[in-house]
């Protein structure tokens, strides 16, 4: 006799196909922002380390220049 447990079932196999794209897209936007946000944090690093090089050997250099009115 043949095990009713083991046959396909045409719907679970539609409902998981769905899933599967549904957790397919939403790894992708996932990725997206997480490597949008390593991104931003290895610029602004980069940005910070910039900043204490260029105070520290040429201090003239970074000195904040005032808001010129037109």
């Amino acid at each position: 006799m043949k095990n009713p447990w083991t046959a396909k079932n045409p719907f679970m196999s539609m409902w998981l196909s769905s899933a599967n794209a549904i957790m397919g897209s939403a790894r992708g936007v996932a990725g997206a922002t997480l490597q949008r946000e390593t991104h931003r944090a290895t610029n602004k690093a980069v940005d910070m380390a910039m900043d204490a090089w260029v105070q520290a050997w040429a201090p003239w250099m970074a000195a904040p220049r005032g808001k010129t009115r037109r």
